[in-house]
């Protein structure tokens, strides 16, 4: 005889049918699906004719789904790669349409979902608490409600402040309207790592304005160094007893200002005498345009020289710094900084023969270290398999290894620069790089945990085995 339930008592499992789909999401697949919606969406959009550009002859420009899909991916992932040219394929409505999706992707689509809860005065739980904390990288869910809060407000400020300063040099050049357009898409762009520009040769023509290239530089470091080391440095400086500088943010400073003086020094040695790059400028521009290209590499995309004039080891130091890239918890891509410091101070601990990682005089957890080297396996994994179908798709013979293997890591760490490639890739190597620069955004490893299943055997330990030999 079988035992009845109560009256008005749910069936088994009834509760959880129940439950609504996005509730039962966790937060690598709820960051995972959004952006992959806003991608669809943001294509859909930018397909509508209306927002395209116009010829001389007065007709309109033609841009076809998987061109804007293409487009909508590069801009909600903040990359900047581009298969059209979105100053004359997309009139001011569509840059304006592009300039949406660069916010939204750089801030993160939860985000922005969790701010417009908070403007309409509904309560946020624990679980969406949870779910911004992983997409801006907060150490705990605790507080990030007002963390939120001040994201917003200091993105904003700050892309104003560098509109402000860009409208002193576009303005006079382009007149009020389209100048203050420029000034505000540029330090959007910039802000949020994405790389897109009005410019058909992006920002070559200002390689030797420091105006644009210290406000855009500087705009490019504030959005990549995250959130969090930002926060923390404007507490610690107003209150520095009160308010210590983290561990994490003084290794992300430590990281940042030896990746940009190794990168300004490299392209000065490397480009130097090259006459298609540095060596028509005086000393000053030189040195201008190496630091720029050094703060670009870190996810940015922006450039002031062509990329595909540039000598091989100027391109395999690029290769290197893109696939590095910004710090966690900011608009950036890549592996990130810290990621990078982990792996090799973990690995040369091993090389001396010491058992613990310290930094700052703390020691380095495990699971950080395992985690660090999780995300540098399936990053250099991800890379070179979609390499590889990129030289599989291939059917230009001018397209050379390197130019491949260039535009697989710039879409992976989300930085936009080409060795003036991405227009002339076909369909099938269009897709790769969308899919690379969604991957790239979301985080392999998080894309990886999405997706992956609870194993029933995670409570058995087995013996260890001390017989494999390694190296």
């Amino acid at each position: 005889m079988s035992a009845s339930l109560p009256p008005h008592a749910p069936e088994p499992g009834r509760a959880s049918r129940r439950k609504p789909l996005l509730a039962r999401l966790n937060p690598p697949q709820l960051i995972a699906l959004s952006f992959a919606v806003a991608i669809l969406i943001g294509g859909l959009i930018l397909t509508m004719p209306g927002l395209h550009g116009v010829n001389e002859d007065g007709t309109r420009r033609s841009v076809n789904f998987l061109q804007a899909l293409f487009t909508a991916t590069s801009a909600l992932c903040v990359t900047g790669l581009n298969v059209i040219d979105p100053s004359r394929d997309f009139n001011r409505a569509g840059q304006l349409v592009i300039m949406l999706l660069i916010q939204l992707g750089g801030l993160g689509i939860i985000t922005f979902g969790t701010s417009f809860a908070l403007l309409s005065r509904r309560r946020v739980n624990f679980t969406e608490r949870m779910r911004v904390a992983q997409q801006v990288g907060a150490l705990n869910a605790g507080g990030v409600l007002g963390l939120i809060r001040s994201i917003f407000l200091y993105t904003f400020l700050i892309e104003l402040a560098g509109a402000a300063l860009l409208a002193f040099r576009f303005v006079p050049q382009e007149g009020w309207g389209p100048g203050l357009f420029y000034a505000l898409f540029h330090s959007v762009s910039a802000f949020n790592n994405a790389g897109f520009a009005l410019y058909s040769d992006n920002l070559m023509g200002f390689v030797g304005d420091p105006l644009v290239s210290m406000v855009i530089a500087l705009l490019i470091i504030l959005g990549g160094t995250g959130f969090l080391v930002q926060l923390n440095v404007v507490a610690h400086l107003m209150n520095p007893r009160r308010n210590r500088l983290m561990v994490h943010s003084k290794l992300v400073l430590t990281m940042m200002a030896a990746l940009l003086v190794v990168g300004t020094l490299g392209y000065l040695a490397f480009e130097w005498s090259n006459p298609k790059t540095l060596a028509p400028l005086g000393f000053g521009e030189k040195l201008l345009a190496s630091f720029f290209q050094s703060v670009t590499t870190r996810t940015a995309g922006f450039n002031t020289l062509d990329y595909g004039a540039m000598q091989l080891p100027a391109l395999f130091m690029t290769i290197i710094l893109m696939f590095i890239g910004a710090n966690p918890g900011g608009t950036g891509g890549g592996i990130k900084t810290s990621t990078f410091y982990v792996m090799m101070a973990s690995a040369w601990s091993m090389v001396r023969g010491r058992r613990d990682t310290t930094l700052f005089r703390r020691r380095i957890d495990t699971d950080t270290i395992l985690r660090a080297m999780t995300v540098g396996l399936l990053s250099i994994g991800l890379v070179n398999v979609m390499f590889l179908l990129l030289l599989v798709f291939n059917t230009l013979p001018d397209v050379l290894f390197v130019n491949l293997f260039f535009e697989a890591v710039s879409a992976f760490g989300t930085v936009g620069l080409s060795m003036n490639t991405t227009p002339l890739l076909n369909a099938n190597q269009q897709v790769v790089l969308i899919l690379l620069m969604f991957l790239g955004r979301i985080g392999p490893l998080t894309f990886a945990v999405a997706f992956n299943r609870p194993d029933s055997r995670a409570l058995i330990r087995y013996p260890a085995d001390k017989d494999i030999l390694i190296g």
